[in-house]
């Protein structure tokens, strides 16, 4: 306490009480901005099921999220990383074009399903390699990438679809079955998170990823390999792209050369949305699976409310500029 405070009769803080306070920071620190986005969560929740009770009170609305929102999701889910490690990734369209395509292209079941992580996971690798080897920005990099493994898909396949009779059994089943009624698109997406909740949080390989994006500088000068980390991250979105790319040809059962392409706008979302800060250093998964599901539920939530679909992008907008505010005032707070 100061001598201007004591002089003032201002009451001495106690160490319990500043103790509080330095937790309180801490927790607001760490958790800040995924409890903001579960309040969201369940603010638009409420908003949903009082609006549109005889839809959200029902189990066919959730069964349908746990389709769809994984298709995405699961590629948010490693793109978290990308993010963390303050760099961007906006290939991932493509790469579920790619590796899509390899599965088909091969034609066999098992084997186009390695094939086609091992497409996916090549392009990542490649994509990893463009902005480490030879500085170009990430963003500018994966425009560029976009735009080129898409053309390739498009060019190779004359830009007609094919069926996917010769997978129907063993692989779609693992893929896109039921399991006691739940998609197994969304125990996927569950296990994926698992894993890397684990990698981020209890391998030194995810303490890497943090320091690179806090400060790269520093995190080279403690003997931080950024450059390996950079790379690998890329490799993940690129093998949960392909996997996602394909997981989506068999639960259509048709493979379309543009499969991905308006996959752009709600991954890139619900990572933000989950709280992972643009500027690097700081995210998580728990955050990130739960911007998914809210990024998901807008389109169902405002069919099911009578508005016009005309207002999704709309709402995509607010949801994003209102994330990167939140995460604005966060930071402003901790700070």
């Amino acid at each position: 306490m100061s001598r201007a405070e004591a002089q003032a009769g201002l009451p001495t803080p106690t160490p319990a009480k500043t103790s509080t306070a330095t937790w309180r920071k801490g927790l607001s620190a760490r958790y800040g901005l995924q409890l903001g986005t579960v309040a969201m969560a369940l603010a638009l929740w409420t908003v949903f099921a009082i609006g549109a009770s005889e839809t959200w009170l029902h189990f066919d609305i959730y069964s349908s999220l746990m389709s769809s929102v994984p298709l995405t999701g699961m590629i948010a889910l490693s793109l978290t990383l990308v993010v963390i490690a303050r760099e961007i990734d906006l290939s991932f369209g493509s790469v579920m074009a790619v590796g899509a395509w390899v599965f088909i292209a091969v034609g066999h079941p098992v084997l186009g399903l390695l094939a086609g992580l091992a497409a996916g996971l090549g392009v990542g690798l490649l994509n990893g390699l463009i902005v480490v080897r030879f500085g170009i920005p990430s963003l500018v990099a994966t425009i560029g990438t976009w735009f080129f493994w898409g053309g390739i898909v498009v060019w190779r396949t004359g830009g007609k679809g094919a069926g996917t009779e010769f997978a129907h059994g063993f692989v779609q089943n693992l893929l896109t079955g039921r399991f006691h009624g739940i998609p197994a698109e969304f125990l996927w997406m569950v296990g994926i998170a698992i894993v890397l909740w684990v990698l981020l949080n209890r391998r030194r390989f995810g303490a890497h990823v943090y320091l690179v994006g806090d400060n790269e500088q520093s995190a080279r000068m403690m003997g931080v390999r950024s450059d390996r980390v950079r790379v690998s991250v890329f490799a993940l979105v690129g093998l949960t792209a392909a996997f996602a790319g394909i997981t989506s040809t068999l639960e259509t059962n048709y493979f379309w050369p543009t499969v991905g392409s308006g996959a752009m706008l709600p991954t890139v979302a619900a990572v933000f949305l989950g709280g992972t800060s643009i500027f690097g250093g700081r995210g998580t998964i728990f955050g990130t699976f739960l911007g998914a599901f809210v990024i998901g539920a807008i389109e169902p939530g405002i069919v099911s409310l009578g508005w016009t679909g005309l207002l999704t992008q709309v709402i995509y907008g607010a949801v994003i500029v209102g994330a990167l505010i939140m995460q604005s005032l966060v930071m402003r707070r901790v700070r």
